[in-house]
């Protein structure tokens, strides 16, 4: 490892970041100064090569199928739908509407695959809603905000497929993986919603009464009104799991089946005179142009970040880091929470996906060494990244929510504190209990069906392909 190379690699990136540089330019920048100052070689030529084929990967090519995907459901009215379906399946509990709002945040985004997506189209229409029941507007915003990131572990999610092509691993055995802690994620926020909300009770019976459905025929109705939208979780991953297509073609799937989708929603609104955002011409053109914009973004900072971690590779910092880490303490408990903690540092720091594709080679090694399966190590690691998202000073889903709750980050601060405990719990619980995320993968046979892994008595779970 060269010291030099090492240490320019890291000052360049700092300072580009703290320049306000965009991300995948400082990444490439930094890349190419580390291989200037350790090796002799053409380093335009060598980085080139390596941006191009680090993009050449036939699983990448999901992405875009999928940022369609969920551009198209957004455009539809499908959130609305998936509201009134949580309103009927939660709704009338105590705490409905909060319940509700994580609910159709579950869905959502899981279904867009896009946290911010979920917070724009779920919490535009439940933070006003719980603001109604008396609940204050930082609450129903916090709420929001950290209920949209169960999406990024319930599957299809586009930084699995990220994480998936950096590990070599199997998207579908990441994908089934995530399903647990998502749902745990999603259960830990609506207790904790249940705790510390203060509702008005006068208004908050009124705005239940005024939301219940007319008739159970209603009820029924908004039920199967929902269920397209839903299904295509079921077609994705029941796809895949029965062979019929890959983790690639099923996301071309998900296009045609939300376009179709999108196209009976027009009719049912204008069949029942309802508004609302549907699919048009215009909102095609509108579509295509943020996939087109979004798509380039993320595959540039794939394509710099896979050159940044050739040249982490080149220098050794991988293999180098891992030996002294575990020269330092065998104890994989004590290992394990000094990576959750840099990881929950850089997550304030660095958003989600150059953060998987950078710190994912750096990390993994010392995961297998411990037993972790590489499944298992990647859900630990989007959830554990997934609290950065809602922390200033790089949050993208705390800066969205703010811009669509309209409340300062001040405000929300406080509200946010005991949903960051809530999100720690289960970041710490998935940690611990390999089960939660190994269980489905093992049981559909998608990797091998070795003893589950945990930090008092590790396994060679690592070594499951």
């Amino acid at each position: 490892m060269t010291v030099l190379g090492v240490a320019l690699l890291i000052v360049v990136f700092a300072a580009l970041l703290l320049l306000n540089v965009p991300v995948a330019f400082a990444v490439a920048a930094a890349a190419a100064v580390g291989l200037l100052a350790a090796s002799d070689a053409e380093v335009s030529t060598a980085i080139a090569q390596k941006m191009a084929s680090g993009v050449d990967s036939f699983p990448l090519l999901a992405i875009p199928f999928f940022i369609i995907a969920g551009n198209v459901m957004s455009a539809s009215g499908m959130a609305k739908r998936l509201i009134d379906a949580a309103r009927v399946l939660v709704g009338w509990m105590p705490g409905g509407m909060s319940l509700v709002n994580v609910l159709a945040c579950m869905l959502f985004g899981s279904i867009s695959g896009s946290a911010a997506a979920a917070i724009s189209s779920i919490g535009g229409v439940t933070i006003p809603a719980l603001e109604s029941e008396g609940e204050d507007r930082g609450y129903a915003t916090a709420l929001c905000t950290t209920a949209a990131t169960t999406g990024l572990l319930i599957p299809p999610s586009n930084v699995m497929i990220v994480y998936a092509v950096v590990a070599q691993t199997s998207v579908a055995a990441l994908f089934f993986a995530g399903v647990g802690p998502g749902v745990l994620l999603g259960l830990f926020l609506m207790a904790t919603a249940l705790l510390v909300r203060r509702p008005d009770p006068e208004l908050t019976a009124r705005a239940r009464a005024a939301s219940r459905p007319a008739s159970v025929g209603a009820a029924v109705a908004a039920i199967l009104l929902a269920l397209p939208s839903m299904t295509l979780i079921v077609i994705v991953l029941g796809g895949i799991l029965g062979g019929y297509f890959s983790a690639t073609e099923a996301a071309a799937v998900s296009v045609f089946f939300a376009v179709v989708v999108g196209v009976l929603e027009r009719f049912v609104q204008a069949a029942r005179g309802e508004s609302g955002a549907r699919l048009s011409i215009r909102s095609v053109r509108v579509i295509v142009r943020d996939s087109l914009r979004t798509t380039s973004i993320v595959m540039f900072l794939i394509a710099s970040s896979q050159a940044l971690s050739w040249v982490l590779s080149y220098l050794r910092i991988p293999q180098t880091f891992a030996d002294q880490l575990l020269s330092v303490t065998a104890d994989p408990i004590v290992l394990l929470v000094l990576m959750n903690l840099t990881l929950l540092v850089v997550g304030t720091f660095l958003d989600m996906t150059p953060a998987v594709l950078i710190f994912t080679p750096i990390f993994l090694p010392v995961a297998q060494a411990l037993g972790l399966h590489p499944a298992h190590f990647g859900v630990v690691m989007i959830l554990n990244l997934s609290i950065g998202l809602c922390t200033p000073p790089v949050g993208t889903c705390l800066f969205v929510g703010c811009s669509v709750g309209r409340v300062s980050i001040a405000r929300i601060t406080r509200p946010m504190l005991p949903f960051y405990v809530a999100m720690v719990g289960a970041l710490v619980l998935t940690t611990a209990v390999s089960g939660l995320s190994m269980w489905l993968p093992r049981t559909l046979e998608l990797v091998d069906p070795v003893p589950a892994w945990s930090p008092v008595n590790p396994q060679p779970d690592g070594e499951s392909p």
